[in-house]
């Protein structure tokens, strides 16, 4: 971050501080938040955190979550008067304003200091403080390194462990994702030395299923995975139907595609739903297949090299027959499958 001692000041004395994550917000984005949001409170700080929309009921256990303000279900009001009031504005596992939909206008034309933390790609230059490193595992590995270059560790809490420890957990996959670092092992380890209880964070986002969430999750499954040997893909199409039989709500299509990337032999990954205005996509991949790369260039969107998202405007039947063409351009990247497994 540049001038650092200039941000560390401006922390030195009780703000009006709004956090915002982007849009469906998943653990890492929720648990790098309330985490900040944490630190920043025994700072005496007057903390609010605002999320585009809902996220999954498997995050809610986390310390904070009885405050935050989810803006697209009735709170646009309020949000819009905490934006304003903000002397300090903190953007948290996005690196451009059109991932926090309506809210991005808001900040944009905020008066306040905007401070951006992420680990993504080609972040957007809005921000007058950027923390940002696509090195990171997670937001929420940032968000420890700065409350540790400010000197402060000693604020973290249990609360604040587990939160950032359940961004970290996700977002490496369980740490078994190409991102898993030694530098990260050392910080989940500092973490359970400052109060994570692991078995806690895990059994809360990974053994809180409802019955109808497993019994979708079997359907997708058996009915609606493709494998196309030829070019060692493996997708999963999902109709609003199908949603709506099994009564699916947020998250519950979270992990899904990693069921597809667990087949053998497999390189890419997709699971492509109709959400209804939007087709939404998850891709998924191992080795050197740039998922980022198929996602901006095609789908209107981006991420990581080997996890991205992005939409579509086409119908479900459209969009599944325009990724199944483009297949073909990518074959030789596709090929690589021998070679990878071998280095496995």
């Amino acid at each position: 971050m540049q001038d650092f001692q200039a941000f560390k000041e401006l922390l030195n004395s009780p703000r009006n501080i709004v956090i915002v994550t982007h849009h469906k917000p998943d653990a890492d984005a929720l648990g790098s938040s309330l985490g900040l949001a944490g630190f920043l409170r025994k700072k005496q700080h007057q903390v609010s955190v605002i999320t585009p929309t809902d996220y999954p009921a498997f995050l809610q256990w986390m310390p904070g979550n009885d405050q935050v303000v989810i803006y697209n279900e009735g709170h646009q009001k309020r949000s819009k008067l905490l934006v304003e009031q903000s002397e300090m504005i903190f953007c948290l596992d996005f690196s451009s304003l059109h991932r926090i939909n309506e809210l991005g206008e808001l900040v944009r034309a905020s008066t306040g200091i905007k401070v951006l933390i992420d680990h993504h790609l080609d972040p957007e230059d809005f921000a007058e403080f950027t923390f940002w490193s696509t090195k990171a595992a997670a937001t929420a590995e940032l968000i420890f390194d700065l409350i540790v270059d400010l000197g402060e560790k000693d604020l973290i809490d249990a609360d604040i462990a587990e939160s950032l420890y359940a961004g970290i957990m996700t977002d490496t996959g369980s740490f078994k994702h190409s991102n898993t670092t030694e530098k990260i092992h050392r910080v989940a380890a500092e973490l359970i030395e400052l109060g994570a209880d692991t078995h806690k964070v895990a059994r809360l986002i990974y053994d809180s299923n409802s019955l109808e969430r497993l019994q979708f999750t079997g359907f997708a499954l058996s009915e609606r995975l493709v494998v196309l040997k030829e070019f060692n893909t493996a997708y999963l199409a999902i109709s609003s139907k199908d949603l709506s039989r099994f009564n699916s709500k947020t998250g519950d299509t979270e992990g899904l595609v990693n069921y597809a990337l667990s087949i053998k032999g497999i390189i890419l990954a997709a699971v492509i739903i109709d959400r209804g205005e939007v087709i939404k996509i998850s891709f998924r991949s191992i080795g050197e297949f740039p998922v980022n790369e198929l996602a901006q260039e095609h789908f209107e969107g981006g991420g990581h090299r080997n996890a991205a998202g992005g939409k579509s405007h086409l119908s479900l039947n459209e969009t599944v027959d325009k990724f199944v063409k483009l297949l073909p351009h990518y074959q030789s990247k596709l090929d690589n499958h021998n070679k990878i497994n071998a280095d496995v």
